[in-house]
C-alpha cells in the first residue's frame, strides 16, 4: 500500500526554478495542475484520446517529445481486423501546441498527412482529426458530477510526471473510413483521454490498462510508478473515482501477446482478454520505442474503498506494454 494525498486546490507543477514542486505530489478527482515546466531535452508532453464504439477503436496521439513531435491517427475495424494508420515525427516539434492544462484551451498538431485539433472546454471536448483515409469529428462531453483520475508521480525532483486518467466519457459525432461514413454514438461508445506532461529519465517501461462500460470503468498501471509512492490505478462507479492506492502484480506472456493477462493485487484480480494486438515500433538509434497494445475484454472485480466489489465483467478497453528510450 501507498499513502497518497488527495489534492483539492490548484497547484503548479513546477517551482520558479523547473524542478518538481513538493506541494503538487498527490492525486486529484479532477484536473488541478498546471503544467509549468521549464528546459528543454527531457520534457514531454502529450495528448492522447482513445475511442471505443462497437465496431471501431479509434486512436489519437499529439506529443511533443522537445526535440519531435510524434502523431499518430489510428483506427480498427473490429469486424476484419484491419488497420488504418498515419504517423508523423516532425523535427523540433514544429506547429505543436499542448496548453499546461488538461481540459482548457486548444491543442493543436500536424504534419505528414495527419492534422488533429482538439478544443477543450468546461462543458467537455470536441475532436477534428485527419489521416489518410480517415476523418474523424467527435464531441466528448463532460457529464455533472465526472471524475477522473490525476496523478503526479515524483522519480525525484528532476524527473517527474504528471497524468490525468479521464475514462468512460460519453461521444458522439462521426467517422469517414475510407470513404465511408459512421455514426459514433449510444452506450457502448465511449472516450478515454490520457493527459501527460512532465520530465523523463531517459530509460522507461510501463503498463497501463484501461477498460469501460455504462456506468463502471478500470484504471491500472505498473512498472513505471513502482517505488515512487504513487500509483495510477483507480476504479470508477457512477462516474465516482475510487483511489487504489497499492501496486499490482501484471502476468502477461511476452512471447504471445494475445494470451489472457492478469492484473492483481488489493482490491483488484483482474483478467484481460485480447482480440487484437497493435504493434508499434521506432528505432532512431538513441531514440526508440516498442509498444504492445492490445485490445479485449476485461473479467473480474475491483473493490470501492469500503470494500464493496464491482464485476469488470464486459469491460472493453486495451492493455499494452511500451519501452522507450527517449
Amino acid at each position: 500500500m501507498t499513502h497518497e494525498p488527495e489534492l483539492t486546490s490548484p497547484v503548479d507543477l513546477c517551482l520558479p526554478d523547473g524542478r518538481l514542486n513538493p506541494a503538487a505530489v498527490g492525486w486529484t478527482r479532477r484536473p488541478l495542475h498546471t503544467a509549468n515546466l521549464r528546459g528543454w531535452g527531457r520534457a514531454k508532453r502529450w495528448e492522447y484520446w482513445g475511442i471505443v464504439t462497437p465496431a471501431h477503436i479509434i486512436g489519437l496521439v499529439a506529443s511533443s517529445l522537445d526535440y519531435a513531435g510524434v502523431h499518430s491517427v489510428y483506427v480498427l475495424d473490429r469486424a476484419t481486423g484491419q488497420e488504418s494508420a498515419t504517423e508523423a515525427v516532425v523535427p523540433l516539434a514544429r506547429a505543436v501546441v499542448l496548453p499546461p492544462r488538461s481540459g482548457a484551451g486548444e491543442v493543436s498538431v500536424r504534419g505528414g498527412g495527419l492534422e488533429i485539433r482538439i478544443g477543450q472546454r468546461p462543458d467537455g471536448t470536441v475532436i477534428h482529426a485527419t489521416g489518410r483515409g480517415v476523418r474523424l469529428d467527435v464531441a466528448v462531453p463532460l457529464p455533472a458530477g465526472h471524475e477522473s483520475l490525476g496523478v503526479v508521480v515524483p522519480w525525484s525532483s528532476t524527473r517527474f510526471q504528471y497524468t490525468v486518467k479521464d475514462l468512460g466519457r460519453p461521444v458522439h459525432g462521426e467517422l469517414e473510413l475510407h470513404g465511408r461514413r459512421h455514426e459514433i454514438g449510444g452506450p457502448d461508445a465511449f472516450a478515454v483521454l490520457d493527459h501527460g506532461r512532465g520530465k523523463w529519465p531517459y530509460a522507461m517501461t510501463w503498463n497501463w490498462a484501461a477498460g469501460a462500460a455504462p456506468g463502471r470503468a478500470i484504471q491500472l498501471g505498473g512498472k513505471w510508478t513502482d517505488g515512487t509512492g504513487m500509483t495510477e490505478n483507480a476504479l470508477f462507479v457512477g462516474g465516482r473515482l475510487h483511489k487504489i492506492g497499492a501496486e499490482l502484480r501484471w502476468s502477461y506472456d511476452r512471447s504471445d501477446w494475445l494470451r489472457p493477462w492478469r492484473i492483481s493485487g488489493d482490491r483488484v484480480e483482474a483478467e484481460f482478454h485480447p482480440f487484437h494486438e497493435k504493434v508499434s515500433r521506432t528505432n532512431l538509434g538513441v531514440v526508440a520505442n516498442e509498444t504492445h497494445q492490445c485490445f479485449g475484454h476485461f473479467t473480474g472485480w475491483a473493490a470501492t474503498g469500503d470494500g464493496g466489489r464491482t464485476s469488470l465483467d464486459g469491460l472493453v478497453g486495451w492493455a499494452e506494454e511500451a519501452r522507450n528510450r527517449w
